[in-house]
């Protein structure tokens, strides 16, 4: 089972990626994990994708695809694997292809979740996470019991850097300007699915399940 999950930022990638990876037993490649772990290690790829991801921007090409080619070669993805936001331009989805080429590349499945544009902002600038354990909690939809401590583990909740809504409506345009042109290079080689991303986590799960065949 090779997936990939396509989506607006705050459209609920993460979300569904988890519980897709589960269901399928195949590791959740995160682009946005490895990058965040980057910056926080302060590694040569953290340093240079920091001040990008700062601004709300999309870190460039070859950077991206350095990173999910050595990814890709890993033992646990031999068997399957779901990528949860990448490819994010046509030039990455090229470069996806030709690393699969020849690898059973072509029962890769594409799935695009559909969220409108006022909702992501709204999930994204009123969107909390834990520092510690990774919990996320959103003001309105799933506020934590205590404001501004996690439910879990007691540590206090901050916003990302670029969760505010001035970054979010520059990635909102960078990803109709590259990504969304990604979505029609799949859908010409009939490899995409569309899921309507806007109901509760479970309902969106199911309606992924279905777009799979399962």
């Amino acid at each position: 089972m090779r997936v990939i999950l396509v989506g607006p930022p705050g459209s609920g990638k993460g979300t569904q990626a988890k519980q897709v990876s589960d269901r399928f037993a195949i590791p959740h490649i995160s682009t946005g994990d490895i990058l965040r772990e980057a910056v926080r290690n302060k590694t040569a790829l953290g340093l240079q994708a920091e001040p990008i991801m700062a601004a709300g921007g999309l870190v460039p090409d070859d950077l991206m695809i350095g990173i999910i080619r050595e990814r890709l070669n890993q033992e646990d993805a031999t068997a399957g694997f779901l990528l949860d936001g990448f490819p994010r331009t046509v030039v990455q989805a090229e470069k996806l292809d030709a690393i699969l080429e020849g690898n059973e590349g072509s029962d890769l499945s594409v799935v695009v979740l559909l969220v409108p544009d006022a909702l992501i902002v709204n999930r994204i600038t009123l969107r909390r996470s834990c520092g510690a354990c990774g919990s996320v909690y959103h003001l309105e939809n799933l506020p934590p019991s205590m404001e501004g401590v996690c439910d879990k583990c007691g540590a206090p909740l901050v916003a990302r850097p670029d969760d505010n809504e001035e970054a979010v409506v520059k990635r909102l345009g960078a990803y109709h300007a590259q990504t969304a042109p990604v979505v029609e290079y799949y859908r010409a080689k009939g490899k995409l699915k569309e899921v309507d991303g806007n109901a509760a986590v479970d309902v969106v799960f199911e309606r992924v399940m279905r777009s799979l065949g399962v």
